[in-house]
């Protein structure tokens, strides 16, 4: 890729990425465990927006079980999070491997 070319669209690109900023409250993704019976909401920012619990977890009283089914539902919200903000940022640049550009850590906060 020619540098110059790079600089050039540097501008327009910056420009993106601020609007990719934005649109983040705007993705969500859901992740789910346990066959659905947990269910959590994050948005772009890694923001739980919200939580569903089936009725049937509390059929029993198992708590660590409840416990590891959250932190499962969020983690594959995360990975499907991370994979929409993977898609937008490559629709971004055009498709365009950019060192540097992928999603940048304090993106999450």
């Amino acid at each position: 890729m020619n540098p110059f070319e790079l600089m050039k669209n540097f501008k327009n690109i910056q420009s993106k990425m601020s609007e990719m900023q934005s649109k983040m409250d705007t993705i969500t993704a859901i992740g789910s465990a346990g066959g659905g019976m947990v269910k959590i909401t994050l948005n772009g920012k890694m923001d739980m927006v919200s939580t569903e619990i089936s009725d049937e977890v509390f059929s029993g009283e198992d708590r660590l079980m409840l416990q590891d089914l959250i932190r499962a539902a969020y983690t594959d919200a995360s990975v499907k999070i991370k994979e929409k903000l993977r898609e937008e940022m490559s629709s971004l640049t055009g498709g365009m491997d950019i060192p540097g550009m992928d999603i940048p850590p304090n993106m999450f906060g």
